[in-house]
């Protein structure tokens, strides 16, 4: 038997003893494992899994083991991920600590940094957001203009981000301010760290028309931040933020071809009966369901070889803007689909007339829109493509 054959054996024999059972199902939204300070787990296994996984250093496992990770190499990645698919494992761990900052501080941050860092992401001790997007400062976003001032050895920042997705929740945030007010404006951004509960950080949460509350404006009034918070150079910040999007673009086109609550045959059936044959019953219905099981499932390959590719070096590049503009619309197409099949059913807000499940698509439906605007436009994703990939002019 070869090594890695033994590494597999190895691998899928302690997952058969350590992943719970209700961790090889389909995980529903409220038992997302993010972690952080306050965590609450509706599912006690959500938690047993991940502390299981963070021992051994599985939530981050391409991650050097000094930082939290178990430092497999990538034929050990792409067996680590080939077996958690086999026994349909959920995820350990979720989060921008371990999508988007973890990575960055990776490729720019100081060996002080990770090592402050890094193992927290990797526990799901702290739990982070991202200040990116401002009231004036959204698809353009090199227009930010959150100030930072170099005061000795501290920065005073004042400013206001928005959409910071679960910022009431987190416990760090990652965050572009402007240092430089004279040069231009791709020059002048830096990239900086900084505790939620620090003075002069409040938050304010964005009740959404799904009724839920993911997003929330933040306010930064001479919030004091040590300079040792600094990621790679001051005024260069834009260099980590560019790469930090590549990285949540790739984790937002993930949703098309992720896992669903309840499959399209299912509300089909549910909604519309079966024919004669044991089909759907209404043929047009029918046909929109396959030739989405069919592009979700060429999405699904997709993703997944890009997954095995990273795990051996490879670099997404601008194909990330690919992966989130074609996975988005795989969701949003996915509940334009349930509507149908859902007829009337789908109109409810409230009302013992609708179940829980019809209620929660209606608002999944309703949120599933903003997927084309997070992590930067459709249209933003679509010239990226243009000028990286098709080499078209500005």
């Amino acid at each position: 038997m070869s090594h890695m054959q033994l590494f597999r054996e190895e691998i899928r024999n302690w997952l058969e003893e350590n992943c719970p059972h209700s961790m090889r199902t389909v995980m529903p939204a409220d038992e997302h494992p993010g972690g952080g300070r306050r965590a609450q787990y509706k599912n006690p296994d959500t938690k047993v899994w991940l502390e299981r996984c963070a021992e051994k250093g599985l939530t981050v496992a391409s991650w050097p083991k000094v930082y939290g990770g178990a430092g497999f190499d990538s034929q050990q990645m792409v067996i680590w991920q080939q077996e958690m698919r086999r026994i349909n494992a959920r995820p350990p761990h979720l989060g921008m600590g371990i999508s988007m900052i973890g990575p960055a501080l990776l490729e720019y941050g100081t060996e002080a940094q990770k090592l402050t860092h890094l193992p927290k992401i990797a526990t799901g001790e702290i739990w982070w957001c991202q200040g990116y997007s401002e009231p004036g400062a959204g698809s353009d976003l090199a227009s930010l203009r959150t100030s930072a001032v170099l005061e000795g050895d501290e920065f005073r920042v004042n400013g206001q981000k928005i959409w910071t997705s679960g910022a009431n929740h987190a416990d760090w945030m990652f965050c572009l301010v402007r240092t430089d007010p004279n040069a231009s404006k791709h020059e002048g951004i830096s990239f900086v760290l900084f505790d939620m509960e620090t003075p002069g950080v409040s938050v304010k949460p964005i009740k959404l028309i799904s009724g839920l509350s993911p997003f929330c404006e933040t306010f930064l009034d001479d919030v004091r931040v040590p300079k040792s918070n600094l990621v790679h150079e001051l005024n260069k910040g834009w260099t980590v933020g560019k790469r930090l999007l590549q990285y949540e673009r790739a984790s937002i086109g993930g949703i098309g071809g992720g896992q669903k609550v309840r499959s399209l045959e299912e509300y089909g059936v549910d909604y519309v009966g079966r024919d004669g044959a044991g089909k759907i019953a209404d043929y047009e219905l029918r046909d929109q369901i396959l030739a989405h099981r069919m592009n979700d499932k060429a999405f699904a390959l997709a993703t997944r070889r890009s997954a095995e590719e990273s795990a051996m070096g490879v670099i997404m590049g601008a194909a990330s803007s690919m992966f989130k503009y074609y996975g988005t619309e795989q969701n949003k197409g996915k509940y334009e689909i349930m509507l149908s099949l859902m007829g009337t059913q789908s109109l409810g807000w409230e009302g013992e007339q609708f179940d829980t499940d019809e209620l929660t698509t209606t608002r999944a439906w309703l949120r599933s829109k903003a997927n084309s605007i997070e992590g930067g436009t459709s249209e933003v994703q679509l010239n990226i493509l243009a000028k990286r990939l098709l080499g078209l002019p500005d």
